[in-house]
């Protein structure tokens, strides 16, 4: 179990603001931190990651990470951190990056083999699409065999094709290794995809805590996307997050709707 109690006074464009977050995360799960920008997603995260400093108490199986003050040295605490820019050493090839961090080349292996990454393994960097960067990056953040995975936004840089395929392949190591791992994410489709609990954020406090599908459907703003296409039939093609989703419309309603409006899915049927 991971317990989250923990608050600090951010300054952000808006004015002060206070993130007062406290929850608990089961082992294991996949958690989307969702919510407006400026909401303190990111900067929750780098607390959860001792990247930065805070207020209260935070701990991983009752070993106490933040507690009266003192905080637990980032490296003592287990954790996998993907960023949104690959961060990785340029200089160092594929599965250099990898044993940089723990030089275990079995281990290296079969995270390469896992990812699709093999016949890479020697390429530097440089020599890589987006995508196969990001994947090395989910693989080095592994090589430690981490019990929390902190991801912040990793597939936002990605086309719709390559943040499936990769949104697919976390899953896939999510699983394959237990991994408790909370992602920061905009898109609704890839939460709704993703994560089997969604903490919403707002002004720094979480103000919806549930079910993907529980939370999209109080959040009307969830489930608002953009009117693509119109045919005689009935149909209109809607863009949410990447993803298109069709809706049946009535006749009625046809003579209010123009192409490029927002639309509420939850007042309509999808199919």
């Amino acid at each position: 179990m991971f317990n989250i109690d923990i608050n600090k006074t951010l300054h952000g464009s808006n004015g002060e603001m206070n993130l007062e977050v406290k929850c608990n995360i089961k082992e294991g799960e996949f958690v989307a931190i969702s919510g407006k920008s400026g909401s303190g997603k990111t900067t929750l995260l780098r607390i959860l990651a001792g990247l930065e400093i805070a207020e209260g108490n935070m701990s991983m199986n009752d070993v106490f990470w933040l507690a009266q003050g003192k905080a637990l040295a980032v490296q003592k605490r287990n954790i996998g951190f993907v960023f949104q820019d690959y961060a990785l050493f340029e200089n160092m090839t594929v599965e250099e990056n990898l044993l940089f961090v723990n030089n275990d080349l079995n281990f290296a292996n079969e995270l390469l083999k896992l990812t699709e990454l093999t016949s890479l393994k020697k390429q530097l960097p440089k020599m890589l699409s987006g995508g196969q960067k990001q994947r090395v990056a989910l693989c080095r953040a592994l090589m430690n065999r981490p019990k929390l995975l902190l991801l912040d936004e990793p597939l936002s840089a990605l086309d719709a094709n390559m943040r499936l395929k990769l949104q697919n392949e976390i899953l896939k190591l999510h699983k394959a290794f237990g991994t408790t791992t909370i992602m920061v994410s905009h898109d609704s489709s890839e939460i709704y995809r993703m994560a089997s609990r969604v903490l919403v954020l707002e002004n720094g406090t979480i103000v919806n805590d549930g079910t993907p599908k529980e939370v999209m459907m109080k959040d009307k703003h969830n489930l608002e996307g953009e009117l693509l296409e119109l045919d005689e039939q009935g149909f209109a093609t809607v863009l949410v997050g990447q993803q298109l989703i069709e809706i049946k419309y009535s006749k009625e309603e046809a003579t209010h709707l123009k192409i490029g409006q927002l639309l509420s899915l939850s007042s309509h049927k999808m199919l």
